[in-house]
């Protein structure tokens, strides 16, 4: 505790604002956009992918933000943006039920987070670490990335129009890429944190000199426009089905355990021990609702973003209220037809070529995990795991019970991986997983 005393100290001598400090007027809008620009890349990437309305997705991305600084009583600067780990998810649940059923499958991932949650509340992280330790987290995350290569690929190589392979659109695709990789690589400060945002522009810029983007539906649209929400009992009937259940909720046991990474690493940033004040429990329980809230308005499951905890590095701004004005603008964004149709109008291959580099960095963080928490594959048990999950998860194996119930890919993958950890000998004691994923023992408040 007094270690943690000593950083809270150290943190408030560099930060430029603290956690509750208010910038002033003339701060607040610029500081707030650069937030809103590190997240937009990818936020709005995740609705092109599985068709859902880009305006939709940067709504629920705002109120699942601030209904995120609500429930963590203002004390974790986080910002929500739409997670990668459920497009393959939604994707199958959509050629089941539609889009209606992605929904319903999303808010019952969300009721997993509330669980989660409130076991963590009640008996500490002992638990979550037996059934999801790393050696099963890391294929899964890999298993997350390289099932969407294909997707990424096909969007770089193929013409939308006709499905058939285009040199043109590859060409476009590559450029894309290669300003994604420079910026990645050689742009410092806040530049380096959007290369997604500068590799989409860059791209649609030289798509737009080939006569690839058509501009008709931008100047079509008004400056203000209603989305196209969907809302349950409305817009449609919620119909559940064990499939739907079976696809979407494993995967939230998945981006858990990366939303304590985030949390982990948010902490060291600013100085503060967010696991213990104002609790994990808070933390994880604001990022289901935020998914429940999407679920609610037709948006993909959001999740903490750790483009905005670069910025909040970069600029030792960790103002929660600089994070509130970013989804307000956020939320202003995708109440303009304008702005909507822009994002629409970005051809595949531009969104194909970001996505090569953003689904390969995905399995490599998964891999990351791997090595960061020195999993040994010289260990039979290890090799087995991790070798089942990712055949399973990325050969896209399919447990069909009957004609409308099934449990396929990555959530099959999740599953099988869990089961292997807890029936095959030799498992790690809980001590040994708390220190090895997140640094902290049994004696650990978080723990």
């Amino acid at each position: 505790m007094h270690k943690q005393q000593e950083n809270h100290e150290k943190n408030n001598q560099t930060a430029v604002l603290d956690v509750r400090d208010v910038p002033k007027i003339h701060q607040w809008l610029t500081l707030s956009l650069q937030h809103l620009f590190a997240m937009f890349g990818a936020t709005v990437l995740v609705p092109f992918l599985v068709k859902l309305d880009p305006g939709v997705a940067l709504v629920s991305s705002g109120l699942a933000t601030l209904a995120y600084l609500l429930v963590t009583k203002g004390q974790i600067p986080a910002y929500l943006g739409s997670s990668f780990a459920f497009i393959s998810p939604i994707i199958a649940v959509k050629a089941l039920g539609g889009p209606e059923a992605a929904m319903l499958g999303s808010f019952l991932a969300g009721l997993v987070y509330g669980a989660v949650a409130l076991i963590i509340k009640t008996s500490g992280l002992k638990w979550l670490m037996r059934i999801m330790p790393p050696v099963v987290v890391g294929p899964v995350i890999i298993v997350i990335g390289l099932g969407l290569a294909n997707t990424a690929v096909g969007m770089a190589m193929n013409d939308p129009a006709t499905k058939a392979y285009s040199l043109s659109h590859f060409t476009v695709a590559l450029f894309t890429l290669a300003v994604t990789i420079v910026c990645s690589m050689y742009f410092k400060g806040i530049l380096g944190i959007i290369p997604i945002l500068i590799g989409i522009i860059s791209g649609y810029l030289f798509a737009l000199s080939r006569g690839m983007v058509d501009l008709s539906g931008v100047k079509a649209a008004s400056w203000f426009d209603t989305p196209e929400f969907m809302f349950p009992f409305v817009s449609y009937t919620p119909h559940f089905t064990w499939s739907i259940a079976l696809i979407m909720m494993p995967v939230a046991t998945v981006t858990i355990a990366e939303h304590i990474g985030h949390q982990l690493v948010l902490s060291k940033v600013v100085g503060r021990n967010f696991l213990e004040k104002p609790g994990l429990h808070r933390s994880i329980l604001g990022d289901g609702i935020g998914v429940m809230i999407g679920s609610l308005i037709g948006g993909p499951p959001v999740t903490t973003y750790g483009e905005n905890i670069g910025v909040l590095a970069i600029t030792r701004v960790f103002s929660v209220f600089v994070i509130g004005g970013a989804a307000v603008a956020a939320i202003c964004f995708g109440f303009s037809g304008k702005v909507t149709a822009l994002i629409s109008s970005v051809p595949s291959p531009v969104m194909g070529g970001v996505s090569i580099l953003l689904f390969g960095i995905i399995a490599s963080s998964g891999l990351r995990m791997l090595i960061d928490n020195q999993i040994d594959f010289g260990n039979k048990r290890n090799l087995i795991i991790a070798s089942v999950i990712l055949v399973t998860g990325i050969g896209g194996a399919v447990l069909q019970f009957t004609e409308t119930l099934q449990l396929a890919g990555m959530a099959l993958a999740t599953l099988i991986g869990v089961f292997l950890n807890l029936v095959l000998p030799g498992r790690e004691n809980d001590s040994e997983l708390l220190n090895k994923m997140f640094g902290v023992s049994d004696n650990d408040p978080a723990a």
